[in-house]
């Protein structure tokens, strides 16, 4: 089944490769191509493709805002957006006919998507996402996106930024939370373990503890402890040892398939 594309993404290198993979999956026609959301929604009106492969940073409109007015149309079309976001922040993806691909584009993963895309066609545009599926998966990708956003950690009379991902763990002492991240330690500015949690992908950073938050890719050991339970010793300098409560214990067993 031929499919009709439209390529938007604001640097035309990127554009370029991308419109010469789509050439060698073959049964692929590229209709149009755009280097802004407002060309993009203009093309979606004249050319009508069957797939958007979409850019997410882009001057003017987002690719979030391109996806959200794509949606209201009668019959939107697949979007598959095309972005540098970790699986993480994507993982909202993997659900219905809406797909994505990490930058740099790998081919067998194309084929993975454009598959997706043409199934969705095949069982007809009936069964195509609704505006309203695809609104609430935009929703959910936004909101993972500001869980991206760098930590303020206090250190003495400091005022520091640490990324998400440099975390390794954070502990509530009395009332004040402390962050340690791979370089600095340091106080949070959130009062409560709670707070600082809400701001974190609750896939990666787990309250392993009621006075624990960790990073699970942060984990160097995991030690057997008394009653079927485990300790956890952390990547910090320090390698630090976390106990895991009961009820983790349960999720962590689950998660490592013990």
């Amino acid at each position: 089944m031929k499919l009709s594309a439209l390529v938007v993404d604001d640097e035309q290198p990127a554009r370029e490769e991308l419109c010469y993979l789509l050439s060698q999956a073959g049964q692929v026609e590229v209709i149009g191509q755009a280097d802004n959301g407002i060309s993009a929604l203009g093309l979606l009106e004249d050319l009508e493709p069957d797939v958007v492969f979409l850019d997410v940073q882009m001057p003017g409109l987002t690719g979030f805002e391109v996806a959200r007015q794509a949606a209201s149309r009668p019959a939107p079309p697949h979007i598959v957006f095309v972005t540098a976001f970790d699986q993480y922040a994507l993982d909202a993806f993997q659900v219905n006919a809406v797909d994505y691909l990490l930058k740099p584009v790998d081919p067998s993963r194309l084929e993975q998507a454009l598959g997706r895309a043409r199934r969705r066609l095949e069982t007809s545009r009936a069964q195509a996402v609704s505006p309203e599926a695809l609104a609430q998966i935009v929703e959910a990708v936004t909101a993972r996106q500001s869980r991206r956003s760098p930590l303020v950690v206090k250190v003495d009379d400091r005022i520091l930024l640490v990324q998400a991902e440099d975390l390794i763990y954070a502990s509530l002492n009395e009332d004040e939370v402390t962050v340690v991240a791979s370089q600095v330690t340091g106080t949070s500015n959130h009062r409560t373990l709670d707070e600082l949690h809400a701001h974190l992908d609750p896939a990666v950073y787990w309250r392993v503890h009621r006075s624990y938050l960790v990073n699970i890719n942060k984990i160097k050991e995991i030690v057997p402890w008394f009653s079927r339970n485990f300790i956890l010793r952390m990547r910090d300098a320090k390698s630090t040892e976390i106990p895991v409560s009961r009820s983790q214990t349960k999720r962590l067993r689950e998660y490592l398939q013990l």
